[in-house]
């Protein structure tokens, strides 16, 4: 077997339908399998999956295990020499599989790669990414704190960490997880999915392992097409729009603990500490300007009241995680 593609259900049958048959639509010269991961879903998926695609194969899991061990779930099954990591929610555009797989072949000290993500509309989209030191860029969704962050970026000309426009074939540290293809060598190397995620940035800290063994590269000429949001928004009850900015809900809440936790286990509890001390101190830092802006009407505020108390909550359950975390004790984040 050439490629196992790995695709994680939960409560989104007609994506994963959409997205097979985007495959099977594709005049694939490698040979490939798809294993379909369900959370836990309860719904229709597995009946309409096996009546319309009988090779799948299915594999139901006893409750929502998020990304990373649904993942290495499927990847415990896989028998192909790459394992390619696809979101329920994305479509596969003019063989953008067996040219990954092609390219990827040419690379010889590649690990793993991306493509080009494009939104429905066909602009394109954050396919990949630079790691910054410390990851210091999470300090710039923070609704006051990050626009200093950000003026002192622009002040020191530091370079923008995202890539969204691939011109051309090119290296990177880290792939978005909605197409994510790897060599099963570099996986049994550095190890799978870290289980400690329940959703996001587990993507961002195993490529940090898997660039221990080789490159990753996102390259220009394959495209998919990535919804967004195809499982989350409803797991959350939010318009991916958000774009992952909005840190006063409940999918906020889960985005700060992902990136916390991801901080600790990358560049370690002095980064962990300067980090969450930043996003604590976004606090008063809230209330303050906010009571500013609202009190002697400075510009027009963004920002509600109840904005700068949710953000406090979610403040209060990230500490709540602080000795566990800190001392990286093994424990599954999923925040309720």
């Amino acid at each position: 077997m050439d490629v196992s593609i790995i695709i994680i259900n939960y409560k989104s049958a007609k994506l994963v339908l959409d997205c097979i048959e985007s495959i099977y639509r594709q005049q694939c010269t490698q040979s490939f399998e798809v294993i379909v991961v369900d959370n836990h879903s309860e719904d229709n998926c597995q009946e309409a999956l096996m009546k319309k695609f009988p090779a799948v194969k299915w594999l139901p899991l006893t409750y929502n295990a998020g990304f990373a061990r649904a993942n290495n779930a499927g990847i415990s099954l896989a028998t192909g020499r790459y394992v390619l990591l696809l979101n329920a929610d994305t479509i596969i555009l003019e063989n953008a599989i067996d040219k990954s797989i092609r390219l990827l072949e040419k690379h010889n000290d590649a690990v793993g790669c991306g493509v080009q993500l494009l939104n429905p509309d066909g602009s394109q989209q954050i396919s990949g990414a630079h790691f910054i030191t410390g990851g210091l860029n999470t300090l710039l969704p923070l609704p006051y704190f990050g626009r200093l962050v950000r003026y002192l970026g622009y002040r020191f000309k530091s370079k923008i960490p995202s890539v969204q426009n691939v011109l051309e074939d090119m290296e990177v540290d880290w792939i978005v997880g909605a197409f994510m293809l790897v060599k099963k060598e570099a996986v049994q190397k550095a190890g799978l999915l870290d289980n400690d995620f329940f959703m996001y940035a587990e993507e961002i800290e195993w490529c940090g392992r898997l660039r221990k063994f080789g490159k990753l590269y996102l390259f220009s000429e394959p495209k998919v097409i990535h919804i967004g949001g195809g499982t989350s928004s409803d797991y959350y009850g939010t318009d991916e729009n958000e774009n992952g900015k909005n840190l006063w809900n409940r999918k906020g809440r889960q985005i700060i603990v992902s990136t916390m936790l991801r901080i600790r286990k990358q560049f370690g509890p002095f980064w962990y500490l300067f980090n969450l001390g930043c996003y604590v101190l976004e606090v008063p830092v809230f209330f303050i300007c906010l009571f500013i802006e609202k009190i002697f009407s400075v510009g027009k505020s963004r920002y509600t009241w109840k904005d700068a108390f949710q953000y406090t909550l979610n403040m209060i359950t990230l500490l709540r995680y602080f000795p566990r975390m800190l001392f990286n004790k093994p424990y599954f984040y999923k925040v309720a």
